[in-house]
């Protein structure tokens, strides 16, 4: 807090499984405080000198490892250059985990990471198709980069419809996708499928959790939203799609995803290498839909999941339909994705974060190697 979006809920978590451990926030313009009391220091994000001010402060703080959230739309400057003004001055080792790679990166990306790699004492990727991608596009050692997965809470496996009367939603069929709205996420394809959906399925919702982005209202106001309502009640969907229009907290997050039928993951952006709502709809187990991104096909291959190549409304009604039709598939569909998604759930993601900052830590500022084993010393971490 203050700041809600995907980036912010991961090192809240990540900084809550760390243990010892203060918090640097890049702060945007006319973002209003407080910060909690663990927030140490601001940077300011579009002013530069800021950005080594801090770094400074944190040698002389007695934290053992620094460790980065790199997102370039976060990141003030060109493509978040100001990051390097950031990491240069560091005398404390860092671990720089990258929240998104694309394969299509700008030479200015590819050298600001390529910089991050080569002065960090750990980097780490959150998938192996990510990781390759480094390896292929950036020309980065892979042996350099660890891969942790996206951390995710601990739900237990339960039967959508004991959870359905806590949200009012009993004897309805749940479809639910969640996530900043903004243009280029593919709710418009799902919502447009929903008319076959209902036809066979009256009792069908389809629920959109999710304010508008910061980016999006700063551009556009709700434009987006206007239109996709606007789409809704053209189609005479007003009862079957409600949307949920604001940032939830994870309890309230964790009992919709309990009490869907069907996650839809309608992303287009196929080279997508780490999503989050994806993530969440694995940890609790759903029978989930999904565009073929580069995530997606890493995660939801042996039948844990069902993919649309074409993203097209007519495929996600016969998606939606022949998993909403055949109650045991989807229940074992989603009981494999549940198994494979213990990994990722955060005292494990944790675990694998405190042995890379110990081993980060004892190397000092030199980049750590992979072999190197944990000392298991109590370690003070500074998340930024």
């Amino acid at each position: 807090m203050p700041r809600q979006c995907g980036v912010a809920t991961f090192t809240y978590d990540l900084a809550t499984n760390v243990g010892e451990r203060e918090i640097v926030a890049l702060h945007p313009p006319g973002e209003p405080g407080p910060y909690p009391a663990e927030v140490r220091h601001r940077i300011r994000r579009d002013v530069q000198g800021d950005y080594g001010y801090v770094a400074q402060a944190l040698n002389d703080c007695g934290v053992d490892v620094v460790s980065v959230q790199y997102d370039p739309d976060i990141w003030g400057g060109d493509e978040g250059s100001f990051v390097l003004d950031f990491v240069a001055p560091l005398d404390v080792p860092s671990v720089v985990t990258l929240h998104r790679v694309r394969r299509d990166a700008s030479a200015l990306q590819r050298r600001i990471v390529g910089e991050l790699v080569e002065r960090a004492g750990a980097t780490i990727a959150m998938s192996r198709t990510a990781a390759d991608v480094l390896a292929r596009v950036y020309h980065l050692d892979r042996d350099r980069i660890d891969v942790v997965p996206y951390g995710v809470s601990h739900l237990p496996f339960v039967a959508p419809d004991t959870i359905k009367p806590k949200l009012g939603m009993q004897g309805k069929s749940v479809i639910f996708s969640f996530g900043q709205l903004a243009p280029g996420k593919g709710f418009e394809s799902v919502v447009e499928a929903m008319p076959a959906v209902i036809a066979t399925y009256p009792s069908a919702r389809y629920v959109i959790l999710g304010a508008s982005s910061p980016e999006t209202i700063a551009a556009d106001g709700e434009a987006y939203r206007a239109g996709i309502e606007k789409r809704v009640a053209k189609l005479g969907l007003s009862e079957h799609v409600k949307f949920i229009d604001r940032f939830v907290g994870r309890v309230e997050l964790c009992t919709w995803l309990e009490a869907a039928d069907v996650f839809v993951a309608p992303s287009p952006q196929l080279d997508q290498t780490v999503s989050g709502p994806l993530s969440y709809a694995m940890g609790a187990g759903k029978a989930i839909v999904s565009t073929r991104s580069a995530y997606a096909g890493e995660q939801l291959g042996g039948d844990r999941g069902k993919f649309v190549d074409s993203g097209t409304p007519e495929e996600y009604a016969q998606a939606i339909l022949g998993l909403l039709g055949d109650p045991d598939s989807r229940a074992a569909m989603g009981k494999r994705v549940y198994d494979h998604s213990r990994a990722m759930v955060w005292w494990e993601v944790g675990r694998r974060y405190r042995d890379i900052f110990d081993r980060a830590a004892r190397a000092g500022s030199r980049p750590a190697s992979r072999a190197q084993q944990p000392t298991g010393r109590k370690l003070t971490a500074a998340v930024v």
